[in-house]
């Protein structure tokens, strides 16, 4: 197999084992990130991340934690074979010579670039997972609001329909390219240099599981510690409403996120994204490393 073949496959289970293990945190985290702000004397709808939790499995049962996942799963393969064969492109690019490692700060470049080509396809695919995994934080009245989609096909036949065709599905798409590009440069390269540190070198092929896992799961969270705020604007923007829309853009999504609910607005549903992000990623670079040393 050739490396773009091999990246391909390798990307692709990492990505799954990263999905199976992440959702339910990724369903609580939207839930959190787009509720309603409560009015004065109101208390929210959700108290918390493990009140979040009670409500969902009390109102839809455990499979509501993994309601969205029909579409990033959908994609996976395609999501994660672009970011690792990207990578993977760009790595051999910055090779001074075959096999050899490539320094942090080159991991960095190659995240960067793996991330803008992996925002064409996050963006249309969050957007349909978050209107899933949101319409029932967003209900007020009645079941038919917390009905409103059937489904990720269901979701995409709607916004093409009322929300201005293919554009529609790429609301959302400077804050994705805000999260994807400085958050995949910070992934490759803090992997990168945990790796290095734990073998001492720049030679890390005789690292263990354990030791990629726990490099990998770091890794993840410091993706979301970068660029956690710019997640929160994307999540918002890609649920509000098409016809009565509360923000005109990023810019005024996340200046009356501060103005409403302060800092603390931009940092909703963290926990679980931090919970979420050490076993997702220690899983999907594990997956990865394993596939691609069994490949050859």
């Amino acid at each position: 197999m050739g490396d773009v073949a091999k990246d391909l496959a390798a990307g692709t289970v990492g990505g799954a084992a990263q999905l199976i293990c992440g959702h339910p945190f990724d369903t609580i985290k939207v839930k959190l990130q787009s509720q309603p702000t409560p009015l004065p004397g109101q208390l929210p709808k959700y108290a918390g991340a493990f009140d979040a939790v009670r409500q969902t499995i009390a109102a839809e049962g455990p499979g509501g934690l993994y309601k969205g996942m029909g579409a990033p799963l959908a994609t996976v393969a395609a999501f994660n074979a672009v970011l690792f064969t990207v990578r993977g492109q760009l790595e051999g690019l910055l090779r001074s010579e075959p096999g050899a490692s490539l320094t942090v700060s080159q991991q960095f470049v190659c995240g960067a670039g793996a991330g803008v080509a992996v925002s064409f396809l996050a963006c249309p695919t969050e957007l349909v997972k978050c209107r899933l995994q949101a319409q029932s934080a967003l209900a007020t009245s009645g079941p038919a609001v917390a009905v409103k989609y059937g489904g990720p096909m269901d979701v995409a036949r709607q916004v093409l329909r009322t929300e201005g065709g293919v554009r529609g599905l790429f609301k959302g798409m400077v804050p994705t390219l805000a999260r994807e590009v400085p958050g995949n440069a910070v992934l490759f390269g803090a992997y990168e240099a945990l790796k290095q540190y734990l073998a001492g070198g720049q030679d890390t092929s005789s690292l263990g599981r354990g030791q990629l896992m726990l490099a990998g799961g770091l890794a993840g969270a410091s993706f979301w510690v970068s660029v956690y705020p710019t997640d929160v604007v994307k999540s918002v923007l890609q649920v509000d409403d098409f016809k009565n829309p509360k923000y005109s853009g990023s810019i005024d999504a996340f200046k009356k996120i501060l103005k409403v609910e302060g800092v603390n607005g931009l940092y909703k549903g963290f926990g679980p994204a931090m919970a979420r992000s050490v076993p997702a990623n220690a899983a999907c670079f594990l997956a990865y490393e394993v596939t691609r040393s069994s490949l050859g």
